[in-house]
């Protein structure tokens, strides 16, 4: 397939976005349970939210330089009973949304105690805010990943795991970057966001690295045979029926060599996985601001790889006929 930066970008700052809000929150339930000191409500939690809502909307802006008429944007969430793109289309405002209030509620601290659980717990209404849009987020993990994993004749994509690495690796890059947040306001959840980074992209290492196995043992369902109806055991295309391009050839090949297609998928494994679990581990213990930063923005660099490869490793079934350029 020929990957689209419009939607790598899309799917990349959302992800961060949504990691943030879950490590943002993360935080503040273990405050209310005493494990972790309580952070200010204000410059913390307000403005990390903000941080959040502005990679959302990033990602939003960018979704619509995919769009051939944008104006038209509105109806993409018309097919919500059947289409996992229309349900993304309504789960992310919605999440911005609820982000948004979540962060203004920490912000004008208009956080009142709506109940309390065994007389130990107080809960108040970021705590309900919060829950809502944690279960937002991960209704905007399981749409955009359903987006891909739902077309079960690109056979890379139709699997699960499609949908368990979109979440991974956007936690993951979000729990990075909360770990440089922290540092930037001086908060005690530092080494705390850092080992949740570790392990999230340790566990983003593991299922990516199974999707990649997996997808160099496909056996493709279709072939050159079946594609023109031939049943033949030696069938060779020597050309791909006429001179110039077409919309097939334009969108549905990535148009890069094997050797860069090998390249890249290392290049993104280091700078994804590798590379931020030793900036990571390298700035434990220690309020490294410039380690922390430098690990989100080699992560983040190295996502936008993974997802180019991601898009660009999916072998439509229509290539069959064009496999001569």
């Amino acid at each position: 397939m020929h990957p689209a930066f419009s939607v790598i970008f899309l799917t990349t700052l959302i992800g961060a976005g949504q990691g943030l809000f879950l490590a943002l929150y993360t935080g503040e339930l273990y405050s209310v349970i005493n494990v972790l000191p309580v952070q200010d409500s204000h410059s913390f939690y307000g403005y990390g939210a903000l941080l959040a809502v502005a990679l959302l909307v990033a990602g939003l802006i960018a979704s619509f330089f995919h769009l051939g008429h944008p104006e038209r944007a509105w109806r993409s969430a018309a097919m919500w009973r059947t289409s996992w793109l229309s349900r993304e289309v309504i789960a992310l405002p919605a999440f911005m949304g609820m982000t948004a209030i979540y962060g203004l509620v920490h912000y004008f601290d208009i956080n009142p105690l709506l109940f309390t659980i065994s007389g130990v717990i107080d809960v108040r209404l970021s705590m309900l805010t919060g829950a809502l849009a944690t279960l937002l987020a991960f209704t905007l993990f399981l749409c955009t990943g359903m987006i891909y994993a739902c077309i079960k004749f690109l056979q890379e994509w139709a699997t699960p795991l499609t949908v368990v690495n979109y979440t991974l690796l956007g936690t993951a890059s979000g729990f990075t970057l909360a770990s440089a947040f922290a540092a930037y306001t001086q908060s005690e959840l530092v080494n705390f966001y850092a080992g949740w980074a570790i392990v999230l992209t340790l566990a983003g290492f593991a299922t990516r690295s199974a999707s990649l196995i997996r997808n160099a043992r496909i056996k493709h369902k279709s072939s050159l045979a079946t594609a023109i109806g031939v049943r033949h055991p030696q069938i060779q295309q020597k050309s791909r029926g006429f001179m110039a391009g077409a919309f097939n050839t334009r969108e549905y090949f990535h148009g890069m060599s094997q050797a860069f297609m090998k390249n890249i998928k290392w290049i993104f494994i280091v700078m994804v996985f590798v590379l931020p679990v030793l900036l990571l581990a390298t700035g434990f213990g220690q309020p490294a601001l410039a380690v922390f930063t430098a690990a989100f923005v080699v992560q983040y660099v190295g996502l936008i790889a993974e997802r180019w490869f991601f898009f660009a490793q999916a072998n439509h079934p229509q290539n069959l006929y064009y496999q001569t350029i």
